[in-house]
């Protein structure tokens, strides 16, 4: 049994606008399942696949005030590409942020909803990532986290600190799933959630109850009755597990 990483979730008031932002941003298109999702993902890419973690936004009644629990890292090739893109950033209407961050070498900023993310300078590890260098979650304890995501997915794990953890499609593509010690850490759920999918031929109920058997729970945000399940981890962080494909 297996499940990987297959896409990121933003709750939005406005699917089509936020989901068109995302797409200008990461140079990807935009498709639509139905009203209210808009799916942002490389352009002919054949979903789901290890090279990119997709972004998926829906539109929700009432999206929970923004949560910084998770967001999205964007990868730079050089100094000149990172000051370009957070200028065409600007122009499509990300705002810089300040969360005390102090001087730091990366740029903060919010997508046109409030969702923080970051643009970060050159680093070698994510030279490969592709315009997501990075899926990045905090939380208290990154070496629990570390043995629950590892064992809940296929992803391999790379590095694991009391300050950090990081794993990455068994593949060796993509960009990464990252944890990040956080000592103020908020306790709600946040807008944006990671989706799993198990491969073709799995069964959902069967990854579930393994999910269960590692500490996940079960976790009601109204959802109704839907194909997928939403659960949280051991920190609370909520997830999806979608029907396999």
């Amino acid at each position: 049994m297996a499940l990987r990483l297959v896409q990121v979730n933003f709750k939005a008031q406005d699917d089509s606008a936020l989901g068109r932002f995302w797409a200008e941003a990461l140079g990807w298109g935009v498709s639509s399942e139905g009203p209210g999702v808009t799916n942002v993902e490389p352009v002919g890419f054949d979903w789901p696949d290890p090279v990119a973690v997709c972004v998926d936004v829906v539109t929700v009644p009432d999206p929970e005030t923004v949560r910084y629990r998770a967001h999205l890292d964007l990868n730079t090739t050089s100094a000149a590409h990172q000051t370009e893109l957070v200028t065409r950033l600007k122009e499509l209407g990300a705002t810089p942020v300040d969360v005390g961050q102090g001087d730091v070498p990366w740029t903060v900023l919010a997508d046109p909803e409030g969702n923080l993310f970051r643009v970060l300078e050159p680093r070698p590890v994510y030279r490969d990532t592709g315009p997501i260098a990075a899926v990045m979650v905090n939380c208290a304890d990154p070496r629990a986290m570390a043995r629950f995501w590892s064992e809940a997915m296929d992803w391999t794990l790379h590095e694991v600190t009391d300050d950090h953890a990081r794993l990455r499609s068994a593949k060796g593509v993509g960009p990464y799933l990252e944890f990040l010690h956080t000592p103020a850490l908020k306790t709600e759920c946040g807008r944006v959630h990671l989706d799993l999918m198990p491969y073709p031929g799995g069964d959902q109920a069967a990854e579930v109850a393994r999910l269960k058997a590692l500490g996940a729970s079960d976790l009601d945000v109204g959802q109704g009755d839907v194909p997928w399940v939403c659960l949280a981890d051991s920190e609370g962080n909520e997830f999806c597990v979608l029907t396999p494909g």
